[in-house]
């Protein structure tokens, strides 16, 4: 830190412990000098030598009787501000550093301490020592901006705050090459630092300096302040995006509490100086994708929506989060409900909503207004088509998490569902675990919402694991397990063209294509709803939901109990046994036995049960009635 030294006279003021200060001489004072409660017992002549204010006042409130009374409590720097100018007034040494310059500034234009009444004042010193010294170093800049903020509107009057803004925005922009002078750097050491960068031989080399090696000094700055220094630091015009983003982000993660960790709270008594910060953050981003993460700016929007702050700066976040939503990850995106009342959802779906529609515009705009079929992702397709797909997976495992809330309604999981198309999900195994959450989350679904819900689902797009699953799935509709097998079967076999040879009535199960059945014809004499499938004997159901699965070798293995998509790591609990599977055998003896047992039984049954499709064994079908039992896996 620099310093300078002024004056050569030994200190001999002394405090009475009573907020009087005085001067040990023989000398009796004659002058007081009140600043706040503090009185100073001084001596007119070395005061008014130096200051034309004090010859002013002296000059009009003379008396001869007792000595002269002075009040100069609106002096700027207080009584520790006027003792700096009165030891330099008696010659005594005064140290002036970072921390008590510009108050010493302020209180010399104060008391008018120019050259015009005498040479080498106060104020021109100071002044040397401003310009030769502190705008010169990094830290001291930074020190005296920091000291302005109980010193205004003095120190924006003398260009004091404007001098320093433009110092360091001299500095902060310049080649990390050339920075010769200390910084403070925390966040992150560089690879070479840590011994983790691979070129690195083991020699231990000065250590280069980070193009963001300055953000951190100026996170002490007050908002006002420090929204002077990054906007001189964008005017200079030689700072990355990237570098000003990581500056707002420590900046941020400094001044709101919780943010980092996404624990941020609107019962703190600042919320008003909170919002303030984070919508003037928001201002000052620079443009264009990628200069500020995505997950960085979910976390401020989240705290956007906490502290109520502007329509303008939530639009903005949502525009730039839209800009790049496949950098995104599902726990970004679960963004609190304002409302928390009864009956009200988890999170906010309707602000999600909105980022994937301005996801879209962007990608449509960038495409001529069409976004291409996604049809394979091992192909080499176009960047756009690899964002789409990743933001598909995104939207799929954001499904499966919100499809735990018992208050979100059907239609706005299917709604946001559909906001992504079918053909830009290349595989619908994500789709299916979000389907099958909220089936398990909602056991009193009507039969045609769970037709609705289920019809979001391609089965010709699951792989052969998730197929082997839905087979095993009581919470799924039999008519969605028949498509699964039935298309399954076609994958393994190969069949391209008309599927195996099935009974009229589980063809027409199947999805149709250009207006009929699956492999039926229009005039077909007989249609058949789901039903009449619930009329089949339960041990064919058993033959049904357990198909033998073709391995690669030709041979097979019973399959047996239900593997649970959406066990607690959200993963697919697949025995190793299975994994290798080619597909799922449908043949049409069983399909034929489930068609033709409707004509055995008058009932039909749609309850759930707790139980896995796997728990039911001969003994116990043998005991049950002749009507279907729909068991849940929990």
């Amino acid at each position: 830190m620099k310093y300078m030294k002024l004056g050569s006279k030994p200190d001999v003021f002394q405090n009475d412990g009573n907020n009087t200060r005085f001067v040990a001489t023989e000398l009796a004072t004659d002058i007081i000098i009140t600043v706040g409660e503090v009185k100073f017992f001084l001596h007119k002549f070395p005061l008014l030598s130096k200051s034309s204010r004090l010859q002013k006042i002296v000059a009009t409130t003379t008396n001869d009787e007792t000595n002269d009374e002075v009040d100069v409590s609106d002096i700027p720097g207080g009584p520790a501000a006027f003792e700096i100018c009165a030891k330099f007034s008696y010659g005594m040494v005064v140290t002036l550093n970072a921390y008590n310059v510009v108050a010493a500034r302020c209180a010399a234009e104060y008391l008018e301490m120019h050259e015009t009444i005498e040479k080498g004042n106060l104020i021109y010193k100071i002044d040397v020592f401003l310009s030769s010294s502190i705008f010169r170093t990094w830290k001291d800049s930074i020190i005296v901006l920091h000291t302005t903020k109980n010193l205004m509107p003095w120190a924006e009057e003398l260009k004091i705050v404007s001098h320093c803004v433009d110092s360091i925005a001299n500095k902060a922009s310049i080649d990390p090459s050339e920075v010769e002078w200390s910084y403070t750097y925390n966040r992150k050491k560089l690879a070479s630092e840590n011994g983790l960068d691979q070129h690195w031989n083991g020699v231990r080399k000065q250590a280069s300096v980070p193009p963001d090696w300055w953000v951190e000094d100026i996170c002490e700055l007050e908002m006002d302040i420090y929204k002077r220094v990054i906007s001189a630091v964008k005017a200079k015009g030689h700072t990355s995006g990237s570098v000003l983003g990581e500056a707002l982000k420590a900046y941020a993660f400094r001044k709101i509490p919780g943010l980092l960790d996404g624990s941020v709270s609107n019962s703190s008594v600042d919320v008003a100086r909170h919002r303030n910060i984070l919508e003037t953050i928001v201002w000052l981003m620079p443009g264009g994708s990628g200069s500020v993460s995505c997950g960085f700016l979910l976390k401020l929007l989240k705290a956007a929506c906490l502290f109520d702050a502007g329509e303008n700066c939530r639009t903005e976040l949502v525009k730039r989060v839209g800009q790049q939503l496949e950098n995104a990850s599902v726990k970004d995106l679960l963004i609190p409900a304002e409302t928390q009342e009864e009956g009200s959802t988890v999170y906010d779906v309707d602000m999600v909503v909105g980022i994937i529609e301005e996801f879209m515009a962007q990608q449509a705009r960038g495409g001529n207004g069409e976004i291409a079929e996604v049809t394979d992702p091992g192909l080499g397709f176009d960047p756009n088509g690899v964002k789409v797909l990743a933001v598909a997976t995104l939207i799929d495992g954001y499904l499966a998490e919100i499809a735990k809330d018992p208050n979100l309604p059907l239609l706005k999981f299917v709604g946001l569902a559909e906001m992504i198309s079918t053909g830009l999900r290349p595989v619908h195994d994500g789709l299916y675990r979000a389907i099958d959450m909220y089936l398990k989350e909602h056991p009193g679904l009507s039969k045609s919402e769970k037709k609705r819900l289920c019809g979001l689902m391609d089965c010709k797009r699951l792989s052969p694991e998730a197929c082997m699953h839905a087979v095993q799935n009581e919470r799924l509709p039999l008519r969605v397990v028949v498509q699964v097998l039935f298309f399954e079967q076609l994958r393994v076999s190969g069949a391209s063209g008309n599927g195996p040879d099935l009974p009229a009535g589980v063809r027409s199960l199947l999805p149709r294509e250009n207006g009929n059945s699956y492999g039926s014809s229009r005039s077909a004499a007989t249609t058949y709803t789901e039903d009449d499938l619930n009329g089949a004997p339960v041990a064919d159901l058993n033959s049904f939901r357990s198909m033998r699965v073709v391995n690669k070798s030709g041979g097979s293995e019973r399959s047996s109990g239900s593997s649970d998509m959406n066990n607690g790591t959200g993963t697919r609990n697949i025995p190793e046994e299975k994994k290798g599977s080619k597909g799922i055998l449908m043949p049409k003896k069983i399909l034929s036995k489930i068609w033709s047992g409707k004509v055995h039984s008058g009932e039909n049954s749609s309850s759930d049960t707790s139980e896995s499709p796997g728990s039911i064994n001969p003994e116990e079908t043998k005991s049950t009635p002749s009507r279907i039992t729909r068991h849940s896996v929990s």
